[in-house]
């Protein structure tokens, strides 16, 4: 296949809100070239001015293709007039090298208002883009584009809650007068390219997942989008989780920092986020909860999480330094304990860790441990023990998976990690997201001489999750870099998404 290559675009003015707005889309098939890759349109209107709009991973339908999609609403203002007819190009970086989808040097184009265009090769698509269900939902849209020449005569949704040992049918209705999902609402000429639009809805109540195909039966014979042979699945809503070391109160524009963090677990609808080096003022032991690091965080979100922190030495000569875990979703219980068989708070080789149990939608109950443990000649075998033995007599048969988070003090592949790995329980979850291949041979195969595959790899954060959880990572990235959201720390932070397997 092509490097790159266009599915589908959209443009669509509604007038829902007071003033006109165009939304502008574009679904791109990439090759899967490497994990590293940046896709972006470059588009411009008929002013003339081009513009780079960057696309986000959507789903693969093969372990060799991703799709990708990006979009924008430009709404009518005093100063700029709606983008009306559109020139674009698809543009690819990967492994040092630049593809482009360019219409063989023309540029493709769709023009205002003028809905769904498909490219000439796929004349049946899925268009929506949700995959996943949100706390609640029972009903989830289904809206399929079909080419017109096609003469569909029906087209039907299949799909299965119990992996197709029962099969049940939904019929798709013809839209003549209005698209129903928002997005495309409200166009003036939907079938101008040619594409009829065709949706159902499936009643999801009480299903935690399924999976679906589209057949569109017409007089040229049956066609079907069941993306590449792997069908499409329905899943409950994804879990985020953010470890960060805070960094005790070191940096400057301390607070500006706080709001950083702040934005990124509001912008990325992070759900759990585990922090280490929480800090108050000392207060002669007693503490200051107006000063504290993960209160100011949590106070600064759009809507606060539930909080639990505790401390466990004095940092810095000034602070009471500790951990906290902030949850979107309902903690049903919570501990503090000490980890390290130094319980001075005067010895920074005290250590508390602290559990909080979060009942997660569509998962269950789920134990989360935010620590930060020694380094390995400090006390790190004594602490990492404790702290597996407590995980493992608090996973009880309630509890659906185990995580075990925040700074470690051991570089990967190091003495400490090697502890880790021979233990047989906890897995490095942000290797099996980004480099699968070396987990595997790591966690699963068990090859001997591993450790030289880690030689690169310098962290020493992590999230360790217990072999038997209910739960699965399926991406990882590093959150406050010079790229995303900016330096708030001397440490990054890891962000994990995970679903019910």
């Amino acid at each position: 296949m092509d490097e790159i290559k266009l599915v589908c675009a959209q443009s669509i003015i509604t007038r829902k809100t007071k003033a006109p707005c165009q939304r502008l889309s574009f679904l791109a098939l990439v090759a899967n070239l490497a994990y590293e890759k940046q896709i972006d349109v470059l588009w411009a209107g008929e002013d003339g001015v081009w513009h780079t709009l960057p696309a986000t991973y959507q789903t693969n339908p093969r372990d060799d293709q991703e799709y990708w999609l990006a979009e924008t609403e430009l709404p009518l203002t005093a100063d700029h007039s709606l983008p009306g007819n559109v020139e674009f190009a698809l543009r690819y970086h990967a492994l040092g090298a630049e593809y482009w989808d360019n219409n063989d040097g023309q540029n493709h184009s769709i023009q205002a208002d003028s809905g769904v265009q498909l490219a000439r090769d796929v004349p049946v698509l899925n268009l929506g883009s949700q995959r996943r269900l949100t706390d609640g939902q029972t009903l989830f849209p289904v809206t399929v584009a079909v080419d017109t020449s096609l003469e569909a005569q029906r087209v039907t949704v299949h799909w299965t809650t119990d992996d197709w040992q029962t099969t049940r049918r939904e019929s798709c209705q013809f839209r003549r007068d209005y698209w129903n999902i928002e997005f495309l609402s409200n166009a003036r000429n939907p079938n101008q390219y040619g594409s009829q639009i065709w949706d159902a809805q499936l009643n999801l109540e009480d299903v935690p997942n399924a999976q679906y195909k589209i057949s569109c039966e017409s007089k040229r014979g049956t066609l079907w989008d069941d993306n590449s042979g792997r069908n499409y699945w329905i899943r409950p809503a994804s879990l985020k989780v953010l470890i960060l070391n805070l960094h005790c109160y070191q940096e400057e524009h301390q607070h500006q920092k706080f709001l950083q963090i702040a934005q990124a677990i509001n912008d990325l609808e992070i759900d759990i986020v585990c922090l280490q080096e929480v800090a108050e003022l000392w207060n002669n032991g007693m503490g200051d909860w107006a000063t504290n690091s993960a209160r100011i965080i949590n106070d600064s979100l759009d809507r606060p999480y539930q909080l639990v922190t505790d401390w466990a030495h004095l940092g810095f000569d000034r602070y009471r330094e500790g951990v906290a875990i902030l949850s979107r979703y309902p903690i049903a219980g919570h501990e503090a304990r000490y980890v390290s068989g130094i319980q001075d708070p005067y010895n920074i080789h005290s250590r508390k860790a602290i559990l909080a149990q979060v009942n997660v939608p569509f998962v269950g109950l789920i134990n989360v441990f935010s620590a930060h443990l020694s380094w390995w000649d400090d006390g790190f075998s004594e602490q990492f023990g404790n702290l597996r033995q407590w995980a493992r007599d608090a996973h009880t048969r309630r509890v659906k998976a185990t995580l075990l988070c925040g700074d470690f003090n051991i570089k990967a592949g190091s003495r400490g990690y090697q502890l880790v790995v021979e233990s047989n329980e906890y897995e490095d979850e942000f290797l099996a997201a980004t480099r699968p291949r070396i987990f595997s041979e790591i966690f699963r195969n068990r090859v001997s001489r591993w450790e030289g595959y880690l030689d690169d790899d310098h962290r020493i954060d992590y999230v360790f999750m217990h072999n038997a959880s209910d739960l699965r990572v399926i991406s990882g990235g590093v959150l406050f870099t010079e790229q995303d959201y900016g330096r708030v720390s001397d440490h990054v932070g890891y962000l994990m998404t995970f679903e019910r397997k």
